[in-house]
């Protein structure tokens, strides 16, 4: 057979299973009964669902992952000491007022987020008047602003994250 031949009439060759290959699988399938693949079927299905409760067993046995800071209370997460005096909202922003210290770090604010019943929103970073735009090392009064205008939910948790250490504020 030449080289080319092989190739030469695709659409007459056959692209499934090798020759005779449906028959062997058929004969090695041919004890099988339909009663044993449904009772295998059955009992995978049974150890999925123990393999899912013992997971929720597990998940439902772990302690929460962080109490609140109450109001006033200060904490450090990470390289930066915070507290947080209060909050206001005005119109579509809340308003958190905070007191900021630890580290230069001008980008510092986006660690924080807040958190609400159905969604989690960045702060504004604009500039504004009394606005916090960095953290500093001197300590700084200011406060963090978020438009709430597209949230629905009225639980709101105020959660700063600082490489792997974390703090939360119910603010509502």
């Amino acid at each position: 057979m030449a080289p080319d031949a092989r190739f030469a009439d695709v659409s007459s060759s056959n692209f499934g299973p090798p020759h005779g290959f449906d028959r062997v699988c058929a004969r090695s399938l041919r004890g099988v009964k339909t009663r044993t693949l449904l009772l295998l079927s059955v009992g995978t299905a049974l150890m999925i669902l123990l393999a899912g409760g013992a997971l929720l067993f597990q998940l439902s046995n772990q302690e929460s992952t962080s109490d609140s800071i109450a109001f006033g209370e200060s904490a450090s997460v990470g390289d930066v000491d915070v507290t947080v005096a209060g909050a206001d909202v005005l119109g579509d922003t809340l308003a958190v007022s905070v007191t900021l210290s630890g580290v230069d770090d001008i980008d510092g604010i986006e660690s924080f987020r807040l958190v609400t019943g159905d969604r989690r929103l960045d702060p504004i970073a604009a500039p504004g008047e009394g606005r916090c735009a960095e953290i500093t090392v001197a300590e700084q009064r200011c406060t963090i602003e978020f438009d709430i205008s597209a949230s629905q939910g009225t639980s709101r948790v105020l959660v700063l994250r600082r490489g792997e250490d974390q703090a939360t504020w119910r603010l509502g």
